[in-house]
């Protein structure tokens, strides 16, 4: 008997509580939570899929270790691959010191995981070498609140977007990245058409487009246009003087310094309109209620830290902090990193937003946990934890439900680190990342669904995870795996408090130590506990004993958790980029995410259905630095700069201004033949967060001369045949110059891969590729052959219907095959079509367009099921259509109203 069980989405840091359809064996579908306060039904494309990722394809099943590093990873037990981890462990620990080894975890972890993990590091091994993957997003805005408010602590929430007068986006895209926010956005802008909305983003992103106001501000010039608002501010009479000299210190130093940032040198600064930044500052001061939303376009930088303080003085010297639809309100990138940071999941803090640099701090934990000290000697952050193990100084690592093979930046160094290393061991769900080409030793973690535990939101909100089904194969929870690994090392190093350190049997014990250390500290939740969450729901911190209910905003009263009780403003000054573009390298790169892919598409990577709007790496231009170029679009370029060179086709996107390149961050080596985007970022980091500058490189892009391409579509009949074959289709990728492999799919799952050489594929080179993906027989084969063109076409069908078809030397026709191929309408009759030398689809396969992308519903099919007596709740009911995050909505609306229109004795 299926039954429903109250979860949270994965993904970004929205926190969507989610329902989660069960038979108690299998997980059978998700719907967004209608009582979640995070998302209060809504769930995003991504979300919408969820019980798509859960069905057991590429998952790890089973520990395994690899007997050498040529080999294969073998089937063991969990006591074999534990003892192994603790004898390898112990004895590098013991031959070079606590500090040769290190943890780098993930901000999709649970609280509880997070916790232990730090308390394994921290309190048994005393190492301060545990960092985490929220370094690359989070740690500037983690930064940025303690300079400026004295804790990290967001101050906002939700509910403050329908009540801002003007809201500021700045170095984020919610429109794709936080699909939920947005619409929360939307909402607010129709209840009150009066909302100013500015967007500060280089480039003319999908939220820029419903901006009254877009800042297309030169890459790292965030400082200086903020300072420049509050310039004009200063100068108009517009700041709040009397906030400043009760709740604030430090503005007269910085007001000194914003004389030189007047409007016309910082619109030389910004390469933006001196009247623009005058507008800004006077809706920020004058429009009400004002709000600002931002992620990582000001956290990825060398200067992080300092633009997220340079926003923040704009709230500070206004007085918009603290009360409704007013304040900075920081996106957290991913589930849980917020709950890591407040368990110390850094390594420069200790849990409860205790800093380690602090001696009373260290004293605190030391006597919470009963040992005799934590160690004072920095740990190291991220990009400077593989720099040591490329270097040799640290000789061991543990990663979890992360992938630094592909997100870190200058995947050259990384890669050489892990190569380099001793022994790593990997944690994960699933088995194919491109870290677990490097992995000794890989352990099989519970995945979504699965796990229990809390999670904290952007909002500050903590929602208990309920189990819906039981762990895959030996798949075991997180925490429970470090904390066996705990007691076995505990006793090999001898370790007498191993066991007062993790007494731990439920996750509950846990939540509850955790709960422990947070008394009398500004993230205080002494009052909340599992039967808490259970009752009463999900709740906001803090939530001090004796509470009833959380705290929705901080700051209220004008008091910070400073030692004086007052926020501190801070001298910025405007910096530029770590590579500032010149001749030989003349143009910005500028990274971001797509609305249906998550981080390396460890998980979003097995849904065909995710892949429909983008199924390839792309590198977008601006039309005039293409034309420079001689490009047109999908052509294939060399995008190179001193660290490397990635081969991808380009596309043309005027919402860029000239001298800036885009390119997603989601493709990796499992999806393409290079590391992806990252490879060209260099590992220049903020002083104060040791975030790298992971949204900027600069780069050169020339026309490729591989001019012979090569496509294959193959159908399968479901997604484990299509992940199949995708698996095969990987290994072709490396003998290619250019090459990317993806899924796509709607009635049929598909397999879609790319490349191209230099000169003409050869006969043997055609015959492997054939091979690959089951194309090499001649049972139901058409083949058409130009030699002249070296033009070199096979399809093959079965059962009346195309099953694949590979075509060399001459592509175009590969786009209308593979939505034909995935409609399940293109038959054996149309093959003509799909082998002859033109790129015109034949008439019966129309161009649909997917008007709900959460439940991938096409305009033909709604058309359809109105045609057949459908109203709206009887499309919602048939179809799911605008069931998820509502945005399809007023589109479903329109066709109902066009069919009514054209068929008037049917309505």
């Amino acid at each position: 008997m299926n039954q429903e069980v109250k979860s949270t989405c994965c993904y970004c840091g929205v926190g969507c509580g989610v329902l989660i359809r069960t038979d108690g064996i299998t997980v059978q579908g998700v719907r967004g939570d209608p009582e979640h306060p995070a998302n209060y039904g809504r769930l995003c494309t991504k979300g919408a899929s969820l019980h798509l990722t859960a069905q057991g394809e590429g998952r790890q099943r089973h520990p395994a270790l690899r007997p050498a590093r040529d080999r294969q990873p073998e089937q063991v037990s969990w006591a074999q691959a534990l003892d192994t981890a603790v004898d390898r462990f112990a004895g590098i620990i013991r031959e070079h010191g606590p500090d040769s080894v290190a943890f780098y975890i993930s901000g999709q972890l649970m609280t509880e995981d997070y916790y232990v993990f730090n308390k394994l590091a921290k309190g048994l091994i005393g190492t301060n070498n545990v960092d985490t993957n929220s370094r690359l997003c989070m740690s500037s805005a983690v930064a940025g609140y303690k300079q400026t408010l004295g804790a990290d602590a967001p101050p906002c929430c939700y509910e403050d977007i329908g009540q801002a007068g003007v809201i500021l986006i700045a170095g984020a895209n919610p429109a794709l990245a936080h699909p939920i926010v947005f619409r929360y956005i939307e909402d607010a802008r129709a209840a009150n058409p009066a909302l100013k909305i500015i967007v500060v983003d280089p480039r003319r992103s999908e939220t820029a487009e419903i901006a009254d106001l877009h800042l297309p501000i030169l890459p790292g010039s965030d400082i200086a246009l903020f300072n420049g608002m509050l310039h004009v501010m200063l100068a108009e009479g517009l700041v709040d003087g009397d906030y400043i000299a009760r709740h604030t210190n430090g503005f007269d130093e910085l007001a000194g310094n914003l004389a030189e940032y007047t409007p016309q040198r910082v619109a030389g600064l910004c390469g933006i309109p001196a009247s623009s930044i005058v507008r800004a500052a006077r809706w920020f001061a004058t429009q009400g209620p004002a709000l600002s939303l931002y992620c990582q376009g000001l956290n990825q930088s060398a200067h992080g830290t300092h633009n997220n303080a340079a926003l923040i003085h704009l709230h500070l010297a206004t007085g918009q902090i603290g009360k409704p639809g007013a304040g900075p309100f920081s996106l957290t990138g991913q589930p849980n990193a917020m709950g890591g940071r407040e368990v110390g999941g850094l390594a420069n803090l200790l849990s409860a937003h205790r800093d380690l640099a602090n001696p009373e701090h260290r004293a605190e934990v030391a006597a919470l946990w009963g040992i005799p000290d934590v160690p004072a000697k920095p740990g190291k952050a991220a990009v400077d934890l593989f720099k040591a193990l490329e270097s040799g100084e640290i000789k061991a690592v543990w990663i979890a439900c992360t992938n630094p093979a592909q997100s870190l930046p200058n995947q050259a160094s990384v890669r050489a680190g892990l190569a380099r290393a001793e022994f790593v061991v990997l944690q994960e769900t699933f088995a194919d990342t491109d870290t677990a080409a490097y992995a000794d030793l890989l352990l099989p973690a519970t995945g979504w669904g699965e796990k229990h535990g809390t999670v904290t939101n952007s909002e500050r909100r903590i929602t208990r995870v309920q189990p819906a089904v039981a762990p895959l194969g030996e798949a075991r929870h997180d925490w429970q795996i470090v904390v066996d690994f705990a007691r076995r090392l505990g006793r090999k190093l001898q370790n007498p408090a191993v066991d007062r350190l993790f007494p731990y049997e439920t996750v509950e014990s846990i939540f509850a130590e955790h709960c422990v250390t947070t008394r009398g500290r500004d993230l205080d939740i002494s009052g909340l506990s599992y039967s808490v969450l259970e009752q009463q729901g999900p709740q906001q911190w803090p939530f001090p004993e004796g509470a009833s209910q959380g705290q929705q905003r901080l700051y209220a009263d004008g008091r910070f958790p400073t030692a004086d009780g007052r926020a501190r403003f801070i001298a910025v000054a405007h910096q530029a980029t770590v590579e500032v573009p010149g001749k030989e390298h003349p143009l910005s790169l500028l990274s971001g995410r797509l609305r249906d892919q998550w981080h390396g598409m460890s998980r979003t990577g097995i849904v065909p259905r995710l892949f429909n709007l983008d199924d390839e790496p792309l590198l977008a231009m601006h039309p005039c630095d293409m034309r420079h170029r001689q490009l047109d679009d999908g052509d294939l370029v060399r995008l190179f700069n001193g660290r490397g060179e990635i081969v991808v086709r380009v596309a043309s996107r005027p919402g860029l201004a000239r001298g800036r390149v885009w390119m997603p961050m989601h493709w990796g080596s499992r999806f393409m033949n290079s590391a992806g985007v990252n490879a060209l970022v260099g590992d220049a980091v903020d002083p104060y967060s040791q975030q790298p500058e992971l949204k900027h490189a600069a780069v050169e892009v020339a026309k490729s001369e591989l001019n012979y391409p090569l496509a294959v579509i193959r159908r399968c009949s479901d997604v484990a045949e299509a992940l199949r074959v995708l698996d095969a289709a990987r290994s072709l990728l490396p003998d290619f110059a250019y090459a990317s492999v993806g899924l796509y799919g709607r009635a049929s799952p598909l397999v879609v891969f790319r490349a191209a050489t230099a000169e003409p594929a050869t006969a043997r080179a055609l015959a492997a590729i054939d091979r690959c993906f089951g194309l090499d027989g001649e049972t139901g084969a058409i083949v058409y052959t130009d030699a002249k063109r070296h033009i070199a076409k096979k399809a093959i069908a079965i059962d009346g219907q195309l099953f694949g078809v590979r075509l060399a030397g001459e592509t175009v026709a590969q786009a209308w095959l593979k939505q034909a191929m995935a409609e399940g309408g293109l038959d054996a009759s149309l093959l003509r079509f799909a082998l002859a030398p033109s790129a015109a689809a034949p008439v019966s396969v129309s161009t649909r367009q997917i008007v709900c992308k959460c439940a991938d519903v096409s305009d033909d099919q709604i058309v359809s099921a109105i045609a057949g007596g459908a109203d709206l709740a009887g499309l919602q009911e048939s179809l799911k259509c605008g069931t998820f995050c509502g945005g399809c909505i007023p589109d479903i609306k329109r066709l109902l109203t066009r069919q009514a229109q054209q068929h008037p004795e049917a309505a």
